[in-house]
């Protein structure tokens, strides 16, 4: 995932994330209290104390089975065989516990006495305190020469919000918690890691659904987990709406597509993952299941808002419920392939396939009430009806024509009741599936909805059942699939969350980032010349030094092209505007004045002083290779090529950029003195 370009020191954006750049205070933004005895902070702790026994075994194992490899004594090889047994015994029912936790899905469901089917959520990774103290401030004094102590309370302030990212609250703050930490993770990466060279540190999470603990010293691999926690968020965010409402299912609908857009994100950004989580394959698998529980709370609320005794709002809800039959189909092949089937949770492929078959006998049902609940069409009413029916299933029905079986209310008696069977036997099918697992049977919920739905069907197949029916029920065709509502998969915005650059003293990311190195930094004195000081400016946030007139003061004193000025008498200038250090310039004495310069490594170039003095002829003296400083000066100059020159003689010229300041302004075309 390639970082924002940084372009101002007030701002910048890249690909929707906002980064500021300036001195404000720290995060203000805490996670939930450890400690509170919430039913989802339960289960967070259970969780946690899985994982640690989880790791503590396999750390065991990989001991036995290294010594089980390495021994040649029969004795120890039998006795360090048991020991595995019994390891592989434990991590077996650590295993089943953590899955029944995984499975725990009313936990973060709503409390609305409303009935409605369970959505899937997921758990939150979880990892290790990591202590960032010591290894940034060695790296801070050894890469930036500054003293690593005088930025401890950034250092902590970053410790402070990655401990709370660790129990985001299940809200909004919850979410942009985990945002802004995974915003500042771009700076700690551009401050910190450089490209050939590690910390030392070890980032280190378990996996969400199995507890196995991974460890990189990759920042991707927390960027990667960060992400995931996002998602994952959102997935308990959208379980926890009250579904009953329009503006709860908006909200559910809202949560799944951005638990959707962030497993996307994170498919397509974040590769070679430790933990099988955060594999392509389970990614795949966990964007389908958000988009189909997208789909289910679409036709949620195409029940709420279309009128209920109407023929062609019941056909778009059979249709609605087929179509969410489809994506659970889907959904279900998924988690049924060879990478993902021994992972997932036996839950929840249940859980899928049910919600399936569920769906696919609603759809059934809705297509038989609107042939038998609904009045045959008016002449007015026909022709639309008959086109909307014409693409309602996926193959016609046998029997008689359309027009004729739309306008006979026994044919669509028939037709219903032919429905009907399709739909009790689904719903019984729905109903068997769900008691082949133990965890679903405890769900109370679930077992109702799925009792109601069933008693409904075989309640209207009782009412249109006539005794003296003697035709064999034929078989009803599969409802053609179709949604009004297409789910969207949105992408994390991470412009909604602003975020400071908590190590802004060390200076400007363009020039102070751990892929750039420099020599150390020199203080030169300079006396003010018959000619000025002899060198030009161009720039912000450092100023740079452009061109050195040879011969010159400054060019005696050794300053050289190329040059950043990071401090003027003692006063830090890292981050200050041209202006700013023209004016502590101009106000030097006859004392002369102190100024710090760093040169970049590999901004040397040969033959120097005769580029130097074609460039004060030409006046451009423009480095193609710092595109931050050519860009800030278009952006704060009048002229792109405008040179500041230090000269006694500007003071009298009527051509000064500044009025009263002792600097020339120089053109491309005009020669320089």
């Amino acid at each position: 995932m390639m970082p924002p370009e940084e372009e101002s020191p007030d701002g910048d954006r890249d690909g929707g994330l906002v980064l500021l750049h300036g001195p404000k205070s720290g995060s203000t933004r805490k996670g939930c209290d450890p400690f509170a005895q919430t039913q989802r902070s339960k289960l967070q702790h259970r969780r946690a104390r899985i994982n640690q026994q989880i790791n503590k075994e396999m750390r065991m194992r990989a001991g036995a089975e290294n010594l089980f490899r390495a021994t040649s004594n029969h004795k120890v090889k039998e006795t360090v065989a048991l020991e595995l047994s019994y390891v592989n015994s434990n991590l077996q029912l650590l295993k089943e516990e953590l899955e029944e936790l995984n499975s725990s899905m009313d936990v973060y469901q709503n409390d609305s006495e409303s009935i409605s089917v369970p959505m899937i959520p997921l758990g939150l990774k979880e990892t290790k305190e990591l202590d960032l103290l010591v290894p940034l401030k060695d790296f801070i004094s050894e890469h930036y020469g500054e003293e690593g102590v005088l930025f401890e309370k950034e250092i902590k302030e970053f410790m402070e919000l990655r401990q709370a990212m660790r129990t985001p609250s299940r809200n909004e703050a919850g979410l942009e918690l985990l945002m802004e930490y995974y915003n500042q993770l771009y700076f700690l990466d551009s401050r910190f890691f450089p490209p050939n060279k590690t910390l030392g540190i070890f980032f280190h999470w378990y996996d969400s659904l199995t507890g196995v603990p991974s460890h990189q010293r990759a920042l991707a691999f927390e960027k990667g987990s960060v992400l995931f926690n996002l998602g994952a968020l959102h997935t308990q965010i959208g379980a926890r709406q009250d579904r009953a409402s329009l503006p709860g299912l908006n909200q559910a609908i809202d949560a799944f597509q951005k638990a959707a857009g962030a497993f996307n994100y994170l498919k397509e950004n974040f590769s070679n993952a430790p933990s099988l989580d955060m594999s392509a394959a389970s990614l795949t698998m966990l964007v389908r299941l958000m988009v189909a529980q997208v789909q289910e709370c679409v036709f949620e609320k195409m029940t709420l808002l279309r009128a209920q005794n109407d023929f062609l709002a019941r056909l778009q809800l059979a249709q609605e419920a087929a179509r969410v039959e489809d994506v659970y189909s889907l959904v279900h092949q998924t988690m049924s392939q060879p990478h993902v089937k021994d992972y997932v949770p036996f839950s929840w492929t249940t859980m899928v396939q049910v919600k399936s078959e569920h769906f696919k006998a609603l759809s059934h049902y809705f297509a038989a009430i609107a042939l038998c609940d609904c009045p045959a069409p008016s002449d007015a009413e026909l022709l639309e009806q008959e086109k909307a029916f014409l693409q309602f299933h996926v193959t016609m029905p046998e029997g008689p024509s359309l027009r004729v079986l739309l306008q006979d209310p026994e044919e669509r008696r028939k037709l219903g009741k032919a429905h009907l069977k399709k739909a009790i036997m689904k719903h019984e099918e729905a109903m068997r599936i769900h008691g082949l697992c133990k965890i679903l049977r405890k769900m109370d919920i679930l077992q109702e909805v799925l009792s109601f739905a069933h008693k409904r069907s075989l309640s209207k197949y009782s009412e249109i059942d006539h005794e003296e029916d003697f035709f064999e029920t034929g078989e009803a065709p599969d409802i053609h699939p179709k949604t009004h509502q297409k789910p969207e998969i949105k992408s994390p915005n991470f412009s909604q969350v602003k975020v400071t650059d908590l190590f802004h003293r060390l200076g400007p990311l363009s020039v102070f980032s751990a892929k750039n190195k420099w020599y150390p930094a020199r203080r030169v004195h300079l006396m003010r010349g018959e000619n000025g000081f002899g060198f030009t400016l161009r720039g912000d946030s450092p100023v740079l030094i452009a061109g050195v007139i040879p011969g010159g003061c400054a060019a005696e004193a050794g300053l050289k092209e190329g040059d950043y000025i990071i401090s003027v008498n003692g006063k830090d200038c890292k981050w200050s505007k041209h202006a700013e250090v023209v004016q502590l310039l101009k106000s030097t004495g006859k004392e002369g004045v102190d100024i710090g310069v760093i040169t970049l490594q590999g901004s040397e170039c040969p033959k120097a002083v005769d580029r130097k003095a074609a460039v004060m002829s030409s006046g451009s003296g423009m480095l193609k290779s710092n595109k931050e400083n050519s860009r800030k000066s278009l952006m704060n100059s009048k002229s792109a090529s405008t040179l500041l020159v230090w000269s006694k003689k500007s003071k009298r010229s009527k051509k000064s950029t500044y009025s009263g300041v002792p600097f020339t302004a120089v053109g491309d075309n005009e020669a320089m003195y």
